[in-house]
């Protein structure tokens, strides 16, 4: 077994790719990084690790690092990717990988000069509920898969109003959290969306200092014909929840809590429930595979290509929103 040597870029999340890593065999974690020097100390003591930094091209040039978890501000992770990729590390990096379309297309490029994996931690695609969905929507169960939502509702306006994430630039809540629903959709189709249309809303954070929508709707067009929907909200006052709706021309899934609902009819007796567990996985779920793929020379669960192609998808959606009107989502690979 090859032993991989990993970095971690950041130190909130990061902690959760931390345990990941030192629960993997044959995994090594040589460094860790991040601008806040007691967070730094406090995740070091705790997993006792000895190199730390606070200047992410330490993890990124490292000469004996392998694998870099780049978990970071948002707006530093288009210069963190092209530095790991420059210094030949795989990487897997937190959505949104880019904020903007033209450092989309810097990362692109250089991670297919690399040679080196590109993920992003997706992790939705290991909760074993919607892993079970997928297998009977690949089974043909549902039948034909003519219409899709998936929301992101999560109560966390503080993380805008107070957080790194209000004193950005630019923001969009739908490459933070809408973006979880759109890979999902995405992936439990098998099809891509080729049209989006967007409107937004900022009435939960209205008199703060962020400065952008904290509610977006949007709409999809997939390649089938089929269509979607994806509301993402930083300001509902429920518990979090990825609500899910798949709607088949054999059967209807339904996410709810605590357990799915599956229907073949509309009536009382053509309902059924799904048991298995939801969300029922960990940040780091996704690293195990993400090793193994670098091991194997082969992609990983989430994709490069699912990687910017999700991301393609928010940029246009970002897109709609600023012009007002349907627009065409336009692929970097």
């Amino acid at each position: 077994m090859k032993r991989i040597r990993a970095g971690i870029i950041g130190l909130g999340v990061g902690e959760r790719h931390l345990v990941g890593y030192a629960q993997t065999p044959g995994v090594e974690v040589r460094a860790i990084c991040d601008i806040d020097p007691v967070r730094l100390a406090e995740v070091g003591d705790r997993h006792g690790i000895a190199e730390r930094y606070q200047d992410f091209r330490a993890v990124t040039e490292h000469p004996e690092i392998d694998a870099v978890s780049i978990c970071s501000h948002d707006d530093a992770h288009a210069e963190q990717c092209i530095s790991a990729f420059r210094h030949g590390k795989h990487v897997m990096v937190e959505k949104p990988v880019v904020l903007h379309r033209h450092e989309g297309e810097a990362v692109l490029r250089a991670q297919q000069e690399s040679g080196r994996l590109i993920t992003s931690n997706l992790i939705l695609r290991r909760s074993p509920r919607f892993e079970e969905l997928k297998r009977r929507i690949d089974s043909n169960e549902f039948g034909d898969i003519f219409c899709i939502e998936g929301d992101y509702v999560h109560d966390i306006l503080w993380k805008l109003t107070e957080g790194w994430r209000g004193k950005m630039a630019h923001y969009c809540v739908v490459y933070g959290g809408g973006i979880h629903l759109i890979d999902l959709m995405r992936w439990l189709k098998g099809r891509e969306i080729t049209q989006v249309s967007a409107m937004g809303a900022n009435m939960r954070s209205r008199g703060s200092a962020f400065r952008f929508d904290d509610t977006v709707l949007s709409l999809m067009k997939f390649d089938d014909g089929a269509i979607g929907k994806c509301l993402t909200t930083f300001g509902p006052r429920r518990t979090k929840f990825h609500a899910l709706n798949v709607y088949g021309t054999r059967k209807t899934f339904v996410n709810d809590l605590p357990h799915a609902k599956l229907f073949n009819g509309d009536e009382s007796n053509d309902e059924s429930l799904i048991t298995t567990p939801y969300p029922g996985m960990e940040k780091g779920d996704l690293i195990p595979d993400f090793i193994q793929a670098i091991r194997d020379g082969r992609e990983a669960r989430v994709s490069s290509r699912d990687v910017f192609r999700v991301m393609d998808v928010c940029l246009a959606i970002q897109d709609a929103l600023a012009k007002g009107s349907t627009v065409d989502v336009t692929y970097s690979i």
